[in-house]
């Protein structure tokens, strides 16, 4: 939605008032990430205040001097030998890991892209890069990357040890002693690794939950409930949800799931956040916010490690009516299952988004929108595949699926948001180890009407 027309459908409302427009040049200059734009030399010309603020400079400091002056040694090195040659080979380049030199001599670790900006006669005029802070997920990776050794090594001193108490056992009657003592060693070095493997899965937890938001916001007239469960908890799943406040009474929220699992999946699912986050925070377009994300997710892939990452997701904007007891939701699907709306009425039907497809597989993915008007006491439901396909059959391989959760809820007749995730956890619990993959809910409702 443009921002006229944001202002015309605020006026319009009787009850709205005059409440105040979003001004684009401040969203641009207060966005959670740095923008910029410079010349093909890369001479800055303009630049955002989130980015000034991670280096520290003010604005006039900064204009006209080279984006490079504020990398590290090896992040210019990597700009000039890398960074900018595949940028004016291919006009855009994406999720490159550099860091930041700050005025006080800190660094800043960030995720940086690129895109040339062409004039009508397809000659290059201007750089448009974006920046995102990368500082928790540095981190994070770096704990995990330590753990993980430390948990390998541990392993191989237990398994070294093993083989020579097997190999002591066979000596002789006067060799019994180094026996009984490579014995001992390779006891206390399996417990070190029990050790080790209990931190690594403290920090697989504290990395999972980095990748969720830590509670959902209040919103006036909306009832909102979330659940996440993992398949297991030695694995870093790849499901994601989130709920941002987009101003004018709007809100947006999205929910989904990256192929794969583990650290790999986890920084995809980190880049997925970001991105859906920035796109919402910057116009609200939802179908411009999917294939934002399709492009971050294949410039990835073509930037990676070989690896095909890719995700299914739906986002949302919904904007609640309080004094009329209702609240209009706008869906736009990419690849992912359909979402469930459970009546005040006690009725259930699915909200189907045929056609929409997956995320970050093709250049010119088309993805498909759907809108509903939630009354007094309807809830919506949005969930990932891991709930649907919990092998619960009495055959093997027989799925829950889409008309086994559409036949639970509707036998809890009318339900709320909160009560409606709750009776699913329990039901989650009953499959137990039907769950072979992770599951993450996120349900909206209008609050019904009092008595």
């Amino acid at each position: 939605m443009s921002p006229g027309s944001e202002e015309d459908a605020a006026s319009a409302r009787p009850d709205a008032g005059e409440p105040p427009a979003d001004d684009a040049e401040e969203l641009y200059d207060s966005a959670p990430c740095g923008y910029l734009s410079t010349l093909m030399d890369g001479t800055i010309v303009r630049v955002n205040a989130t980015l000034l603020r991670w280096v520290g400079v003010e604005r006039e400091a900064a204009l006209g001097r080279r984006f490079t002056e504020f990398l590290t040694v090896g992040g210019r090195i990597y700009h000039e030998t890398h960074f900018a040659p595949l940028l004016r080979l291919h006009g855009k380049i994406g999720g490159i890991a550099l860091e930041l030199k700050a005025a006080d001599g800190s660094r800043v670790p960030v995720l940086v892209s690129s895109v040339i900006k062409y004039d009508a006669d397809d000659m290059p005029m201007l750089v448009r890069t974006t920046v995102f802070e990368a500082s928790d997920r540095r981190a994070y990776e770096e704990e995990l990357l330590r753990q993980r050794k430390a948990a390998e090594e541990a392993r191989g001193r237990a398994q070294v040890a093993q083989e020579a108490a097997e190999q002591a056992r066979r000596i002789a009657e006067h060799a019994q002693w180094e026996a009984e003592q490579a014995q001992r060693e390779a006891e206390a070095a399996r417990r070190q690794a029990d050790t080790d493997r209990a931190r690594l899965d403290e920090a697989f937890r504290v990395l999972q939950e980095a990748l969720l938001p830590p509670e959902l916001p209040e919103v006036p007239g909306l009832e909102l409930a979330c659940h996440y469960r993992a398949e297991s908890p030695e694995r870093i799943g790849g499901d994601f949800y989130d709920v941002l406040e987009l101003g004018d009474g709007r809100w947006g929220f999205f929910l989904g799931d990256v192929s794969g699992s583990g650290p790999e999946a986890a920084a995809v699912t980190s880049l997925t956040r970001y991105t859906l986050r920035a796109a919402l925070l910057h116009d609200g377009d939802l179908l411009d916010a999917l294939t934002s994300l399709n492009v971050a997710l294949r410039e990835r892939n073509a930037s990676g490690d070989g690896s095909l990452r890719y995700c299914t997701v739906v986002v949302g904007l919904v904007e609640p009516d309080a004094a009329h007891g209702e609240a209009r939701v706008r869906l736009a699907s990419g690849g992912h299952p359909p979402a469930l709306l459970l009546r005040a009425t006690g009725e259930v039907e699915y909200l189907h988004t045929p056609g929409g497809m997956l995320v970050g597989i093709a250049a010119d993915a088309d993805f498909v929108t759907t809108t509903v008007t939630l009354g007094s006491g309807d809830t919506l439901l949005l969930y990932t595949d891991g709930l649907i396909e919990a092998r619960t059959g009495a055959r093997p391989g027989e799925l829950f699926d889409a008309d086994g959760l559409c036949d639970f809820v509707r036998g809890l007749g009318p339900s709320g948001a909160p009560r409606l995730v709750a009776e699913i956890e329990t039901l989650l619990d009953r499959f137990g180890e039907a769950l072979d993959d992770d599951t993450a809910l996120l349900a909206l409702g209008a609050p019904a009407a009092g008595p």
